[in-house]
């Protein structure tokens, strides 16, 4: 059976990477460097406040409960979760060194220095879940110390570049808020350098939202209805935002939920609501089993899988999980991971080996010729992606409100010709062609008064694609 062929834009990449190995033992360093970052899967870091759910929201994505959620010590470092056998830790030091870590059923035990000397914990998994990305936790904007959020910033703004290098030079970022993102976490999020289309807003805690698990309005309509509307308003800087209940996303992907659970649970159906809620806040004595057993229901489900959850029980312990996945929001997020946000950090990603290149034929006694590889790369059509991404970093520091910035967004984000020029879907060949050719006359307009070098630079890309369009090319 033959091996599926490479997407064009790593062939393209590959072939580059062979060409500067050629060139002699240097470049070939530093050509294997930079191909194991185009082999190894995008890199999605998970960014938000103390608190605000991201390693419950790890736990999840993987499939086990291997990120800590409560020890502070464990939730003040960075770390790096990747597939990989056997399951270990280790500790990277920020010198660069490497150092083993204890694990106990998966958590990780003591660490082997203090945390202030570790840049982070770098975990491999043998989990599917996380085959096609590497997930990057950090320990949390405003934390309770100043050091927790300046690990952040070493690791993923100031860089220590071993440690970028390694493997924290991350390709997109999931970023978990409350009801709406303080400015402060909104400006540390541009500072990581992501355009909106390679980072994924997450309204957390989505089952406590509004009035929660009580109220008239089911929390998790009303968050998705929330998150509908903070998509737009925050446009400039997500993709989108989904919403997320955390908790019922990590007790159903764990692994978490037993019989025994669902027994319990099931037994609760008859009280009302606000009644049970009161049940659950009475403190249980050490030989109570019963009110054990609700203790560890609101552990696993909180108020809103226990109380809306009660029927379903009845159906046993698969259909329980069935409906807290649902209910979780995490399908759709591992589908806009798949679809959208991995293939737009691997174009973030391929940009950016672009750019590495470019660097070393500045530096480099080979100049004139890997100077030619970058230049084949950069006029390559199946980097016409990758371009348009690297003008639209561009425009969005230069002038986000551009129109010039809309237009690179339209073509990097439709994935048919047609959505790229805001046409129908069954819209014909010739229509594609008059409207490219409207919007190659208007690019040519825009170039007679351009503000910003930017925008200059990035007239010339789409005025060379809408002629390629204009042409049937």
């Amino acid at each position: 059976m033959s091996a599926p062929p490479l997407d064009p834009v790593r062939a393209s990449l590959d072939r580059a990477l062979h060409a500067l190995a050629a060139l002699g033992p240097e470049p070939a360093a530093h050509a294997n460097r930079i191909g194991a970052v185009l082999w190894s899967p995008p890199r999605i870091v998970i960014v938000g406040r103390l608190k605000a759910g991201k390693s419950t929201l790890v736990n999840a994505l993987v499939g086990a409960p291997v990120a800590e959620t409560a020890a502070l010590e464990a939730t003040s470092v960075v770390s790096v979760y990747q597939d990989g056998a056997p399951a270990r830790v280790e500790a990277v030091l920020r010198d660069g060194s490497r150092r083993p870590v204890e694990t106990t059923h998966g958590q990780v035990g003591a660490l082997p220095v203090p945390a202030d000397e570790i840049a982070y914990l770098h975990r491999w998994l043998p989990s599917a879940a996380i085959r096609d990305h590497t997930l990057v936790d950090t320990p949390g904007l405003a934390t309770l110390t100043a050091e927790n959020e300046a690990r952040t910033r070493r690791v993923l703004i100031d860089g220590f570049e071993q440690t970028r290098t390694a493997s924290v030079d991350a390709d997109a970022a999931v970023f978990l808020f409350d009801s709406t993102p303080r400015a402060d976490e909104v400006a540390f999020l541009r500072q990581l350098g992501f355009t909106p289309l390679t980072t994924l807003g997450v309204l957390s805690r989505a089952d406590g939202f509004g009035e929660g698990a009580l109220g008239d309005r089911d929390p998790l309509a009303h968050a998705a209805e929330h998150a509908t509307v903070l998509a737009d308003r925050l446009r400039g800087t997500v993709m989108t935002v989904l919403p997320v209940a955390g908790l019922l996303a990590e007790t159903s992907h764990t692994g978490a939920l037993t019989e025994t659970d669902a027994r319990a649970l099931a037994a609760l159906a008859s009280i009302p609501p606000l009644d049970l809620i009161d049940l659950l806040d009475s403190d249980p004595g050490s030989d109570d089993a019963q009110a054990q057993a609700r203790g560890r229901l609101l552990d696993l489900l909180g108020e809103y899988g226990v109380v809306h959850g009660r029927t379903v029980a009845a159906g046993g312990a698969a259909a329980l999980n069935d409906w807290l996945v649902a209910k979780s929001g995490v399908p759709q997020l591992r589908s806009v991971l798949a679809r959208h946000l991995g293939a737009f950090a691997a174009v973030q990603r391929a940009g950016r080996i672009v750019r590495e290149l470019d660097r070393l034929a500045y530096t480099h006694p080979a100049r004139d010729r890997i100077r030619g590889i970058v230049d084949g790369l950069r006029s390559d059509p199946a980097l016409r992606e990758v371009v348009l991404f690297e003008h639209l970093g561009a425009m969005l520091e230069a002038d986000p409100d551009s129109p010039v910035t809309d237009e690179l967004r339209r073509l990097i984000e439709q994935p048919t010709a047609a959505g790229r020029f805001g046409l129908p879907a069954d819209a014909t060949a010739e229509a594609v062609r008059a409207q490219a050719q409207a919007r190659l006359d208007w690019a040519h307009g825009q170039k007679l008064s351009t503000l910003t070098a930017a925008e200059d630079a990035a007239l010339v890309v789409l005025i060379d694609t809408y002629g390629r369009y204009a042409r049937g090319v």
